[in-house]
């Protein structure tokens, strides 16, 4: 289509001619979705995405403003179609990812969260049935994280007193906590003790 006859076709189609949007439509159609199935490799939603193009086309007919040719125009409308499309699937695909991932994490995170609260509240009632001097030394070498010579600067007592009390800690632990023998310890670090 040459430029005057392309420039006389608009301005019919920008008064209301729906011969003129019909020659349009025609006219570029099938070129359009060609254009736009190189971005979205699936024929039913080029096809879509065009139509939805020349609807927009026809409704704002009256106040469209087009610099260049109408040709480009319309590749230019496509191109920025096809990108939001697939900026929207792109979301789609992350948010459908999301929705199937998070359940499995709420899950995991609330059977994780009622162990190990579980766990704690029996570790904590094993501990206050200890005489004092056993878990207080205990839990500022396990919970507070003070070595064996701090704990004893700390209570002003000798280092091996603190191995003393710890290690007769633990061996009432064991005792209280059968049940959760394995899980105790890993959560204390007591595998990691010497000698135990």
């Amino acid at each position: 289509m040459s430029q005057i006859d392309e420039k006389i076709i608009l301005q019919r189609f920008q008064q209301g001619d729906r011969s003129a949007f019909s020659f349009i439509f025609t006219y570029y159609y099938s070129d359009l979705v060609n254009f736009a199935y190189t971005f979205t490799r699936d024929k039913d939603t080029a096809e879509e995405i065009i139509q939805d193009i020349f609807l927009k086309l026809w409704e704002n007919r009256y106040s469209l403003t087009i610099t260049s040719s109408l040709k480009s125009f319309l590749l230019r409308s496509v191109q920025n179609k096809c990108i939001d499309w697939i900026r929207h699937l792109d979301i789609q695909d992350r948010y459908r990812n999301a929705m199937m991932i998070a359940p499995l994490l709420m899950e995991n995170d609330t059977d994780n969260y009622l162990f190990y609260s579980e766990l704690r509240e029996a570790l904590e009632q094993a501990l206050n049935l200890l005489p004092e001097e056993f878990s207080g030394t205990f839990r500022m070498n396990r919970f507070d994280g003070l070595t064996y010579q701090e704990i004893a600067d700390k209570l002003g007592i000798s280092v091996r007193s603190v191995e003393v009390r710890i290690s007769k800690a633990l061996q009432l632990l064991r005792e209280k906590l059968k049940d959760y023998l394995i899980p105790v310890f890993l959560l204390t670090g007591l595998l990691c003790t010497p000698g135990f």
